[in-house]
């Protein structure tokens, strides 16, 4: 995604709802400099700021923001069990977590994204990308960069920890698993449409249903829990 693009995105989606953002990062200069940008940031309110994971999950529940942007290495509670007990503990609906970090192959942001967070972004990330991401993950529509997410989840999935990976895919209609898949392999609601021959709001209530199903929170727990079941395989194809 270009700079203007990113810029276009965020903007168009900020015009007619206020995201309020719960900011979330141990090291003070990151997370002022993070208050700042979205401060002077249409259509966004920080609606408060942590400086670590305890801290988040309690301004979380007092404050019930849109979406977190979540530091994920910081000591004591974790960006990870910060994510867990936040969306555990919250009210419907919950919010999105976007996860800070700052290299992208980083098995705690797989840890995070088995938690339930929308997606991650690397802090070197620009600002114009950075006001985008959240306003890609409040919209819900689909994975910010699920090219690097999906290799991020493709290298991690082979050693990581599956007691975690939910049961119940015989659950799922035909239709659901072929969505299943085409969504896990980063395709959008609009390329899952095209592939399958129906509507996009179509494959978007066959996601809806799939999540409720299978107890899914967000777009990056349903790639993981593809590739985990063996419903994907990493380096295959859509």
């Amino acid at each position: 995604m270009t700079g203007s693009q990113d810029n276009t995105a965020a903007i168009a989606a900020t015009a007619d709802h206020v995201i309020r953002v719960l900011v979330v990062d141990d090291q003070f200069l990151v997370r002022s400099g993070l208050v700042a940008l979205l401060r002077a940031a249409p259509g966004m309110e920080v609606v408060g700021e942590a400086a670590d994971g305890a801290e988040a999950v309690a301004l979380a529940a007092k404050t019930r923001p849109d979406v977190v942007l979540m530091d994920i290495r910081m000591p004591g509670t974790t960006g990870i069990e910060a994510t867990r007990r936040i969306l555990a503990e919250a009210a419907d609906p919950p919010p999105r977590i976007l996860v800070l970090t700052t290299f992208d192959l980083d098995e705690y942001v797989y840890g995070a994204l088995r938690a339930g967070a929308s997606g991650f972004l690397l802090k070197d990330a620009g600002p114009e990308r950075l006001l985008a991401a959240v306003t890609a993950v409040h919209g819900g529509d689909s994975l910010f960069a699920p090219a690097v997410t999906r290799r991020l989840v493709e290298a991690f999935t082979r050693v990581a920890d599956h007691s975690g990976a939910p049961p119940g895919l015989d659950a799922l209609t035909s239709r659901e698993v072929e969505v299943l898949k085409l969504v896990a392999r980063g395709l959008t609601n609009a390329e899952a449409a095209d592939r399958l021959f129906i509507s996009e709001a179509t494959v978007k209530t066959h996601l809806n249903r799939t999540m409720t199903k299978l107890g899914l929170t967000s777009r990056a727990q349903v790639v993981v829990v593809a590739y985990e079941t063996g419903l994907v395989t990493p380096g295959g194809t859509a």
